[in-house]
């Protein structure tokens, strides 16, 4: 029953941006952006803005900075997203995650929730097929994200640390699923709060979900996927188990079929 409601809490945290109201966010000129788009992406052009391609809604200004919901879409008839890159300019390590979608999951629909550092650009880089970059983002206000103390006692983190729910629902011709990991996602700059020792960095790096196989998408992550992480992403249905793999940067790895 605890868990139920803790699944359920973190389906509700991703609800406004399930949503999808308009939000008068636009992404802002980013002095930081300019600095590292090259390493990031690989080159000095700034990726076009194209929302018949990609878009990205989130908070204007977020309720809890550890936890800001991130919504990717497409619009029907979009071309097919082959890679994806999530950016936090303001966070101390920008790159959030990086991912990669199977076929499945066209056109995109792709839930996250981040930590937001302070008030920054909240960006999403897409590859297409054809190697063509486009970008979409958002101005988030949120600070302290990072930094932000966890929200369970060491002891409880180290009890369920690994597990997983998933959950699977339908919308039209598409599933939606749902899938939550219990992890710290410490990030290296919170505190414990019994100890008032900073906690090493201690998070998911990579995640792997397929079904029956075929790949559904892949994640490769950094400091900034908010704890207990959840993914929420339609898909085509299939047939066969869903199976997840993650690894974090302590060598643990968890593998679950749903």
């Amino acid at each position: 029953m605890k868990h139920s409601a803790a699944f359920l809490i973190a389906l509700l945290m991703l609800s406004p941006v399930a949503r999808g109201a308009e939000v008068e966010n636009p992404l802002e000129p980013s002095p930081i952006w300019d600095d590292l788009r090259a390493s990031i992406i690989g080159t000095e052009d700034e990726p076009a803005i194209d929302p018949s391609v990609i878009l990205l809604d989130a908070p204007k200004r977020a309720d809890n900075p550890a936890l800001v919901p991130v919504r990717i879409t497409q619009p029907p008839g979009a071309p097919a997203i082959r890679s994806l890159t999530l950016v936090v300019d303001g966070n101390p390590a920008p790159v959030a995650a990086e991912f990669t979608f199977g076929e499945a999951l066209m056109p995109l629909d792709f839930e996250v929730r981040v930590r937001v550092d302070t008030y920054s650009d909240l960006r999403a880089i897409a590859t297409l097929a054809d190697g063509r970059k486009v970008m979409a983002g958002r101005y988030v206000k949120a600070s302290g994200g990072c930094a932000a103390p966890a929200g369970k006692s060491m002891a409880d983190v180290r009890a369920t640390m690994g597990q997983m729910r998933f959950r699977l629902g339908e919308d039209g011709d598409r599933q939606f699923g749902t899938l939550m990991i219990r992890h710290p996602n410490f990030s290296g700059l919170q505190r414990d709060q019994v100890t008032l020792l900073t906690i090493p960095a201690e998070f998911i790096q990579t995640l792997e979900v397929r079904q029956a196989g075929q790949e559904l998408f892949t994640m490769t992550a950094g400091i900034s996927i908010s704890e207990d992480p959840v993914f929420r992403f339609a898909h085509q249905p299939g047939q066969g188990e869903v199976t997840v793999h993650a690894a974090d940067t302590e060598g643990r790895v968890w593998d679950q079929s749903f």
